[in-house]
């Protein structure tokens, strides 16, 4: 707990500190932390940054690896554009275009990958072999996380208090376990898309699996996380975290229900937690409980196609 409010003290003046906007529903006030008005779109930057703040000079002058769908290439390429840092981002072929235009317009190097057939850690691994370079991972990182929990920190100080709940998405965990960490007092409820719901089914078991195959299609790119990482699942696990998955037409009605009442945009996978509140998913939902809103990089396309379904 004391790593994750030292980093929100290293971030406070760097990242942006993201509102809390106010959402009634049946009586109670919920809180919605717009993390899609971050820098970069997404939570992503915050954890990028506390890493790379934390390279010494020698790993700074050797430069930075990471692979992504899009989200936390953004956050490393525009923490390590801000220190000076050459960074080099390995991504699929197909990530939404809007994360790869964002990736590529803050300096970094892209190397694309085939999410079917190619290992993108294993390419991540040889690229920062060969390049002396340091491997930053996206949630399987003290650090990382640690910055990601910064997210926790403002929601206590904007509160005054920890909330009794926070709903947020999951993939690899990063930033609901750096939440967990920094919101101990806190219920903690972690949002996956159906079938992708590996942590959610580690926790129920008491053990690490993986994503069952095969994996269902899904619009969530942020979420594709095939296997988590024991420092995300130990820390949910120790916060006695609860989980819950929603499917690609609650995740729709989700970004469609944050345009119309918050005004904000949301990718798809920024919105499942918003799509397990509002489709009844995430519970007894306690006055005052805060929903994470984590992305908002979604390709114009995309996202006029699913407003117009609704």
């Amino acid at each position: 707990m004391n790593g994750v409010r030292q980093a929100a003290d290293r971030l406070r003046g760097i990242v942006t500190e993201t509102p809390l906007l106010p959402l009634d529903r049946e009586g109670r006030r919920i809180w919605v932390k717009a993390e899609c008005l971050q820098q970069g779109g997404s939570f992503k930057l915050r954890g990028a940054t506390n890493r790379l703040l934390l390279l010494s000079e020698a790993e700074r002058g050797r430069g930075v690896v990471a692979f992504s769908s899009g989200n936390h290439a953004q956050g490393v390429a525009l923490a390590a554009k801000a220190l000076g840092i050459r960074a080099t981002i390995v991504m699929p072929h197909d990530a939404p275009a809007v994360k790869v235009e964002g990736t590529r317009a803050a300096g970094a190097e892209i190397v694309f990958f085939d999410r079917d057939t190619e290992s993108r850690e294993e390419i991540g691994a040889r690229l920062a072999k060969e390049q002396g370079a340091t491997l930053v991972p996206s949630f399987d990182d003290v650090d990382v996380i640690e910055g990601q929990g910064s997210v926790g920190v403002e929601i206590e100080r904007q509160l005054g208090g920890q909330p009794p709940m926070a709903i947020v998405p999951c993939g690899g965990g990063g930033l609901s376990s750096g939440i967990a960490l920094a919101l101990p007092d806190s219920q903690v409820l972690i949002v996956e898309p159906e079938g992708w719901d590996d942590m959610g089914r580690s926790l129920a078991l008491g053990r690490i699996v993986p994503v069952e195959e095969p994996a269902p299609p899904t619009r969530c790119d942020a979420l594709q996380t095939k296997l988590v990482s024991p420092l995300t699942f130990g820390a949910l696990r120790e916060a006695r975290a609860r989980a819950a998955s929603v499917s690609e037409a609650e995740v729709a009605a989700a970004m469609h229900y944050g345009f119309r009442n918050l005004r904000i945009v949301a990718e798809p996978g920024g919105a499942v937690a918003l799509a397990a509140l509002i489709a009844g998913k995430a519970g007894d939902v306690p006055d005052g409980s805060v929903v994470v809103v984590s992305g908002g990089n979604v390709d114009a396309a995309l996202y006029a196609e699913l407003l117009a379904e609704r």
